[in-house]
């Protein structure tokens, strides 16, 4: 069923196998398999539904930065939250976590929005929905896919320890619950589009996580994205 493949990641696919062989699970299958059927596009496309999970293996997430939906236009959705593919015009909320990141940490922008980079170090870049209709945002906000990601949260905050979530916006800090703040850091914001002004600026939550994870002895994040 190519519309939604889980072969996935093989620390996801053991964390997750319980969630994947539950009937909402299956629920999500149809819906996507009948909206490919009655001509509809579907973003991201199929192999890149599950990109956050294969670039991020389950055993090196440190940073975990959870968006709400999916890109809607052509060639935007990649599969990880805020990211775009090089070449595509770089989204307001990715712009001002540019500038954030400039002010942090003196970033150089790197002219594109790939965050692949994040990615690779440990970034999970999470999308409580994975998949959306062309042109219409929040349209697959109800056919299951937030009881998936909820799972997601809450194995992370289980099987893990010191993990850092950083929060943006209401929906995000809405999952606050989810997290164990016992056992790891949650870094909260408002959210980085142009609707909430210049609010975002200021957070400082890239030097901060960094300063945590060299705090426990872990690599901090290189958030300067290549060229």
């Amino acid at each position: 069923m190519p519309e939604i493949d889980v072969r996935i990641e093989a620390g996801w696919k053991k964390a997750l196998a319980a969630e994947f062989e539950l009937p909402y699970f299956r629920q999500i299958r149809e819906f996507l398999i009948k909206a490919r059927q009655d001509g509809k596009t579907i973003y991201p496309p199929g192999p890149l539904i599950f990109n956050a999970f294969d670039s991020t293996p389950f055993d090196q997430v440190k940073v975990v930065i959870l968006g709400q939906d999916p890109y809607h236009q052509p060639g935007q959705a990649m599969g990880l939250s805020f990211s775009v593919p090089k070449g595509v015009r770089i989204p307001a909320s990715l712009v001002n976590i540019y500038k954030e990141l400039q002010r942090d940490l003196s970033f150089r922008h790197p002219g594109h929005g790939d965050l692949s980079h994040w990615a690779g170090q440990g970034v999970f870049l999470l999308n409580a929905m994975l998949t959306v209709e062309h042109g219409q945002a929040g349209s697959h906000s109800r056919i299951g896919w937030q009881r998936f990601t909820d799972a997601v949260i809450r194995t992370l905050s289980d099987r893990k320890e010191n993990l850092i979530f950083l929060l943006w916006g209401n929906f995000a800090r809405s999952k606050k619950a989810l997290i164990d703040t016992r056992k790891h850091t949650v870094l909260e914001a408002v959210h980085p589009s142009p609707l909430a002004g210049n609010k975002f600026q200021g957070c400082s939550h890239f030097s901060l996580a960094n300063e945590h994870l060299q705090s426990i002895g872990l690599q901090p994040i290189d958030w300067q994205i290549p060229v």
